[in-house]
């Protein structure tokens, strides 16, 4: 790993132990509440796919995946909550329990629009699950169900989160130097 890359970072909030308790315990509580139920994960690219993919793993019950692929208009480090679908879902979700994964959860605004745009699709259920979840950010009211952790308002890349599509492949998750991004 570059030693610039860890120079960027001032701190490490969650080392990869931390990430792996809080996967684990996720993973459980989807374990218990989706038995005997159609589960389909559906992981938000990019930032989410570190997390889908340990996630998967952590759920012992059967799960289709899929995967889906949105950009916000707008530059910048905020979302505009305007969302272009570049990938969609390749199934019909009719009778299906959808669960969508995500990295973070801050203003909400791309998620209540892909939860607004999937319920359409008839799903048989449809929930939310963050490993990080900013409450303080939300800008619209959407409520994971699922939640690795609450995080401050900061500045957070590494396992999957970036900047500047930079940092995702950290294997933990630390805060980036406002000095970094301009902040």
């Amino acid at each position: 790993m570059s030693s610039n890359m860890l120079n960027d970072i001032s701190e490490v909030l969650y080392s990869e132990q931390d990430l792996k308790e809080m996967v684990e315990r996720v993973g459980a509580e989807i374990t218990r509440d989706y038995e005997g139920k159609n589960l389909l994960m559906v992981s938000v690219l990019k930032g989410s796919v570190a997390f889908m993919a340990d996630l998967m793993r952590a759920v012992k019950i059967p799960a289709q995946i899929d995967f889906m692929s949105v950009s916000s208009y707008g530059a910048g480090v905020k979302t505009s909550g305007v969302v272009k679908i570049i990938k969609d879902l390749d199934l019909n979700l009719e009778g299906y329990d959808i669960l969508i994964v995500e990295d973070i959860l801050d203003s909400g605004k791309t998620l209540n629009y892909l939860m607004n745009l999937l319920s359409q699709r008839n799903p048989s259920s449809i929930e939310l699950c963050t490993l990080f979840d900013k409450p303080e950010r939300r800008e619209v009211p959407v409520y994971p169900k699922y939640v690795g952790t609450t995080i401050p308002d900061a500045f957070i890349v590494g396992y999957g989160l970036d900047y500047a599509e930079n940092y995702r492949n950290l294997p933990f998750v630390g805060v980036l130097k406002p000095e970094v991004y301009g902040g």
